[in-house]
């Protein structure tokens, strides 16, 4: 049985954060490509290491682990050797908004994408109609909230130096909030504020995670905000 991390990573989806998270730590990994159908779902061969059939798992001393955030802290707990963790003075941000990424902000982006393919996907002569209920419930509901989300993130991010918990070097807050703001900026950049964009663009530059991107393949979310 191999003991090298294994990552098993579907294009466009959260596993990208795993790849980036173990080139900046330099941990010895292989990767298992899986690819999207024309539906834009996952493979069923991914229920054989996830019964949910969702991205990322690891495969590690030749048991599973799924879940982004679980990842995270497993793998800098394990293979960080000190590295990725915030100063004292940013452990309560981290913490936060290595939960807060999951927990509220992402179901807010996905409410919000299905609020987009409904219409997109419904008979043609209905869509007109459809696109008019949703938008309108959207504008009204949704969007107020993630103004909300927008102006928090901005905020903190004017304060925080380069990374959320406000170190030299991204932490498990950054690993998970970095995909979110990448999938925003895909879908609705306008809300974002100057220093989420150029937040995102920063983690964009750094070597590791470019390197995470030849290993990854295709995703859609690599465009600088």
């Amino acid at each position: 049985m191999s003991s090298t991390l294994l990552i098993h990573h579907l294009n466009d989806s959260r596993s990208q954060r795993i790849l980036w998270l173990v080139e900046e730590l330099g941990v010895p990994y292989e990767v298992k490509r899986y690819e999207r159908g024309a539906d834009r779902l996952a493979p069923k061969e991914l229920k054989e290491v996830n019964p949910l059939g969702g991205a990322p798992v690891i495969t590690d001393g030749g048991r599973n682990l799924p879940e982004s955030g679980a990842i995270v802290e497993y793998i800098i707990s394990k293979y960080g050797e000190g590295r990725a963790q915030p100063p004292e003075a940013g452990m309560l941000d981290n913490l936060y908004f290595t939960h807060y990424s999951e927990a509220s902000l992402m179901p807010m982006l996905v409410q919000q994408l299905i609020f987009k393919m409904i219409p997109a996907q419904a008979p043609f002569l209905i869509r007109p109609l459809l696109n008019a209920i949703f938008n309108k419930i959207s504008a009204g509901f949704i969007e107020p909230r993630l103004k909300l989300h927008a102006d928090m993130i901005e905020k903190h991010l004017e304060k925080c130096g380069d990374w959320i918990a406000g170190g030299s070097e991204p932490t498990a807050a950054d690993y998970m909030m970095v995909f979110c703001l990448e999938a925003w900026g895909n879908s609705s950049p306008f809300l974002l504020g100057p220093k989420t964009k150029a937040y995102v663009n920063r983690a964009h530059a750094r070597p590791a995670y470019k390197r995470a991107l030849e290993k990854g393949g295709e995703y859609k979310y690599a465009g600088d905000l």
